[in-house]
């Protein structure tokens, strides 16, 4: 009996794990960067924070593709594309009123990674 239940046990245990699935791996080229965006006001001026896990390249900016890396483009109330390499601006002098920042991630060659977040914020 006691043989039995251990038998038991075992086939319970070895059939669970069958049951248990791995994720598939998606090639690093076609996964999209992850992108957040907080903005900070004082006075008449705004900081935007960039979180992001795209390596941002100066170095390559402008260059060919490089898996996981880019640039950031940015446009302050609908306005003209500001292309950046760092993760941090500070918009000064800017009117009271309220403000829409679009941020968007880009290879190195501009291409779009289609990733992209629109903050909006309030100059008192």
């Amino acid at each position: 009996m006691k043989r039995l239940a251990a038998t038991i046990v075992v086939c319970s245990i070895v059939l669970s794990a069958c049951g248990t699935s791995k994720k598939a791996s998606v090639p690093m080229q076609d996964q999209k960067p992850t992108l957040s965006v907080s903005v900070k006001v004082e006075g008449t001026q705004a900081t935007m924070t960039v979180q992001t896990d795209l390596r941002i390249s100066k170095e390559n900016y402008g260059g060919a593709r490089k898996v996981g890396e880019g640039h950031i483009h940015t446009y302050l109330d609908g306005g003209e594309k500001v292309s950046m390499d760092e993760i941090k601006k500070t918009y000064t002098d800017l009117v009271p009123g309220k403000h829409e920042l679009k941020v968007s991630l880009h290879n190195n060659d501009h291409t779009p990674y289609d990733v992209t977040e629109t903050v909006s914020f309030e100059i008192k």
